[in-house]
């Protein structure tokens, strides 16, 4: 993995008939990216997806398109940011293919997560196996 990793959050998400695929992220610091888990990287980005995804509420009901694995945390080198993530999500959106993205994504990620919460804990990052 690069030395200053990028953290993005995915939500894979179904509105109305349509596939969307709505993401944050932001780089990390050596610290953070050298920890088991970026957690406070992880709640930030988690908490602005999320009001994103809720944004979009506004124009239909929302649903997730992949299960469980439809809140992703992937740290990606930067290199990947600018060509190979949106050739990915736009294949997704095109193809609704789960396994062509999971498998596109585990080829260009290093360190991987679901994201989940409970009722009165903190968001749960579970490893997703890359």
């Amino acid at each position: 993995m690069a030395e200053t990793p990028y953290l993005v959050a995915l939500a894979l998400i179904d509105q109305g008939g349509a596939r969307a695929l709505p993401l944050a992220g932001r780089s990390l610091k050596a610290e953070e990216a050298s920890a088991d888990q970026p957690t406070q990287a992880a709640h930030g980005l988690a908490l602005e997806l999320l009001l994103r995804v809720w944004q979009r509420s506004d124009d239909g009901v929302l649903k997730r398109a992949c299960g469980d694995e439809s809140l992703l945390l992937v740290e990606l080198a930067m290199e990947r940011l600018p060509e190979d993530l949106p050739a990915l999500k736009a294949a997704w959106l095109n193809s609704g293919d789960r396994e062509a993205f999971c498998t596109g994504l585990r080829a260009m990620c290093g360190r991987a997560w679901t994201m989940s919460i409970a009722k009165f804990q903190p968001v749960t990052l579970t490893p997703w196996k890359v």
